[in-house]
């Protein structure tokens, strides 16, 4: 028989797995996005994304939220940070998920990892939001793609590049055929083989780096945010796709910026003359 010693045990362990899926669970975006909107005359705009749930108080109590304005004056250009080291693979299978405000392209497995500070990131997803969720110098963008990271002790690291209407994006132009394919869905995960994240091109080594937030629920906080600074380019067709796939009726999928509250944001520029 079970002594009443091991029940003790088996029950502290299951409230033990219980709490830390339970964290694990707060710290992610929610792939529902059904119970929040970016309307900000509604009552689950922007505005009270932290009165939904308890789990989501940060989005309105928290001090180092996401997005934020890189402006000039804020930045301290260094160069000590160091060249962004991605090590992606090309063997990953991809799925594209309507999550309800954006299109969600995951990784099975993971595609390969940043290294940040010593610290290894594996790539678990990238999203679209439309227009851009940070500015730079209080200019808004056309479109800002967030690669999201995840070290082994569940720390989140996220890389975002905007974009401005004009050429068309490459790698948006390699996925178009399966946007347009959830385009008439709802509620599907679509497989679509073996997606090169390599392919997402950067174009720059420059950089800015500050600590901030999800922008989304739970907005958890102490996200290390890197953003590529030169600004690249989509087709105002490529754009229009991304947000029609999605079923949602709103025309943007943003988060209004968020108060810096004199954070360090740093801009990373090399050493080197022909950069």
């Amino acid at each position: 028989m079970e002594t009443m010693l091991a029940r003790t045990n088996k029950i502290l362990f299951l409230s033990f797995l219980l709490l830390t899926s339970a964290f694990l669970a707060t710290c992610h975006e929610v792939d529902d996005e059904s119970e929040f909107s970016y309307d900000g005359e509604s009552e689950n705009g922007p505005a009270h994304w932290g009165e939904i749930h308890p789990e989501w108080s940060m989005c309105n109590s928290g001090k180092l939220q996401s997005p934020i304005d890189l402006l000039n004056e804020r930045v301290e250009v260094v160069s000590h940070l160091g060249r962004l080291k991605r090590s992606y693979k090309t063997s990953s299978y991809a799925t594209l998920l309507n999550r309800g405000h954006d299109m969600m392209l995951r990784w099975e497995g993971g595609a390969g990892h940043i290294e940040i500070n010593g610290t290894r990131y594996q790539l678990n997803q990238a999203h679209w939001h439309s227009p851009s969720e940070h500015t730079i110098n209080g200019r808004r963008f056309d479109l800002e793609v967030h690669l999201v990271h995840e070290s082994e002790d569940g720390k989140t690291a996220v890389v975002g590049i905007m974009y401005k209407i004009g050429r068309a994006d490459s790698f948006l132009s390699m996925i178009e055929n399966d946007l347009k394919a959830l385009a008439h869905t709802k509620g599907v995960e679509r497989k679509i083989g073996v997606i090169d994240p390599k392919q997402i091109k950067l174009g720059s080594r420059k950089y800015y780096r500050y600590i901030g937030s999800l922008t989304v629920p739970p907005c958890t906080q102490d996200v290390v945010w890197t953003i590529v600074r030169k600004v690249r380019t989509v087709s105002s067709e490529q754009m229009k796709l991304i947000r029609e796939a999605v079923h949602d009726d709103s025309e943007t999928n943003s988060r209004p910026v968020q108060a810096a509250n004199k954070r360090t944001i740093r801009l990373y520029r090399p050493n080197d003359p022909k950069e």
